[in-house]
């Protein structure tokens, strides 16, 4: 029972984030939407709106890394993996009237400057994400140092995108970074191939001079 309390109170706070963000929110609009009461809310979150707001963080940003993770899963090859998360971003968007799909970048622009649990909450979710999209490039055969570049720039695409379409109400930008990041990610792997083939080859020479 307490573990659906604390779910429940996580799950609507998380909803009223998307859509009016943290400062527009209060811990009356999530003991209504929960539903829950004040004192179950400091039962579960000590630090109040802060504290509660960090566990939304965190648990948001586990759920879309795993999505992430998924849809690596189930592409064909990493190429497409990384264009159908954006054009599956489009369209749930689409769907979604526009509502924001994820309060992280949200609560981040606007407590970034004001309080420093929230600042560290929201960096250490988009490192988790970065984390995860450089092992999934390095796995590909793309270099680390290029691998790490690819991947902050996909976690920079994302949210960007996402403010974007949200304020032309229009997928067009996810879209666009859809058509753009496969070739990215392509030009990547011919250059990791290349440097694999010449690797091999100075190998295949020192072999040949020891025969």
């Amino acid at each position: 029972m307490a573990d659906d309390t604390r779910t429940r109170i996580l799950t609507a706070t998380g909803e009223l984030f998307r859509r009016q963000g943290y400062n527009g929110t209060s811990l009356s609009q999530v003991s209504t939407a929960a539903p829950a009461t004040i004192g179950s809310i400091y039962h579960f979150f000590p630090g109040g709106k802060e504290a509660l707001a960090a566990a939304v963080i965190d648990s948001t940003g586990s759920v879309y890394r795993e999505l992430f993770e998924a849809i690596v899963a189930e592409s064909d090859d990493v190429v497409s993996a990384f264009v159908n998360f954006f054009e599956g971003a489009a369209l749930v968007l689409t769907e979604s009237d526009y509502i924001d799909p994820c309060p992280i970048g949200t609560v981040a622009r606007e407590v970034a400057s004001t309080s420093e649990p929230l600042r560290q909450a929201a960096d250490a979710v988009f490192d988790s994400w970065v984390r995860s999209a450089t092992e999934v490039l390095v796995g590909a055969g793309i270099d680390p140092p290029h691998a790490a570049d690819l991947a902050n720039l996909f976690v920079a695409m994302t949210e960007g995108c996402f403010v974007l379409s949200r304020t032309k109400r229009s997928p067009e930008p996810l879209r666009a970074a859809a058509r753009l990041v496969g070739p990215l990610i392509a030009s990547a792997l011919e250059e990791g191939g290349a440097r694999t083939s010449r690797t091999s080859e100075r190998g295949a020479r020192r072999v040949r001079g020891i025969r």
